[in-house]
């Protein structure tokens, strides 16, 4: 029997994120794209009202309603509220799901390149991080493990497995054609790997590859009234997955001053100036490189 029966590919959790929604377009008059014989693959276009407003969301961030608190309160009813009840009906529920992966399509604003975001280490997740690395050799790999996933709020944590593809930069309500290759590509690697997963032919990998930690999430300078006093440092920009050393400038001040990254660590910020994340003052966030045993 299969490990993997049920697989879910989700585009368009956010209404300007274009690449996943088209994608989806494709896949829906192509479907042998992504077939595979081991599981069936459903589509699932998570925002569609977000979409036709142009806007990453009509009230809140779908991507942050999936904690089992926030789906259980039905006093939370606005759009994306109620949707994630209806996408937890359809694809979970949580805790006890239908579906056994979900692959959830982003893209970003932030120069991040392809980007596998695991939220767990465990024997499946290990080898499929080192399966994409191996065939694509500029994606990352970015751990989110600071949370169980039972307990996370993002759409894949709905599944008893789930993955969030991210490719950047794209800006919003936008295509890019390298982008789009980049998000078939790596969508098509983990269906690949689920398929060799479940017959047990999951081939020779590294014992050992390099991956990043998500730590913290830094904000851009504000004043006492909240007021932005400044923006993200040249050196610093565009500049995803580079390491920042403790002193070195992330931001430059309206006045000319600069501040430092005053972590005692060396931090590989990403994510940075993601145009979506302005309305809560983020700036980036922090990273530390790890290495990732798939033995």
């Amino acid at each position: 029997m299969s490990i993997f029966s049920q697989v879910a590919i989700v585009g368009g959790t956010h209404g300007n994120e274009f690449s996943g929604i088209y994608a989806l377009k494709q896949w829906q008059q192509n479907s042998e794209t992504v077939t595979r014989s081991s599981f069936s693959t459903e589509l699932f276009f998570a925002n569609p009202c977000a979409y036709q407003a142009n806007k990453r969301y009509l009230d809140c961030d779908l991507n942050r309603q999936f904690d089992p608190k926030l789906l259980a309160d039905q006093s939370l009813a606005n759009y994306e509220q109620s949707r994630a009840k209806v996408l937890n009906q359809q694809l979970g529920p949580k805790g006890d799901p239908r579906v056994d992966l979900i692959i959830d399509l982003h893209n970003t604003t932030s120069n991040m390149g392809p980007t596998l975001i695991l939220l767990t280490l465990d024997t499946f997740n290990t080898q499929l991080a080192a399966y994409v690395s191996e065939r694509m050799p500029d994606a990352v790999i970015l751990v989110e493990d600071h949370i169980e996933p039972i307990q996370q709020a993002f759409l894949c944590s709905v599944a008893k497995q789930g993955v969030i593809v991210e490719i950047g930069p794209q800006p919003q309500s936008v295509l890019r054609h390298d982008v789009m290759e980049s998000m078939h590509e790596m969508t098509t690697h983990i269906l690949d790997f689920v398929h060799l997963f479940n017959i047990d032919q999951v081939p020779e990998l590294p014992e050992k590859i390099t991956g990043f930690r998500y730590t913290e999430t830094l904000h851009l300078p504000q004043d006492a009234a909240g007021e932005r006093i400044g923006m993200v440092h040249q050196h610093v920009q565009d500049k995803d997955f580079v390491p920042v050393n403790p002193g070195d400038p992330l931001f430059i001040l309206f006045d000319g001053s600069e501040q430092t990254w005053q972590g005692d660590y060396v931090a590989y910020p990403h994510f940075i100036n993601e145009a979506a994340y302005y309305d809560n003052n983020i700036a980036m966030s922090m990273a530390e490189r790890i290495e990732i045993n798939t033995k």
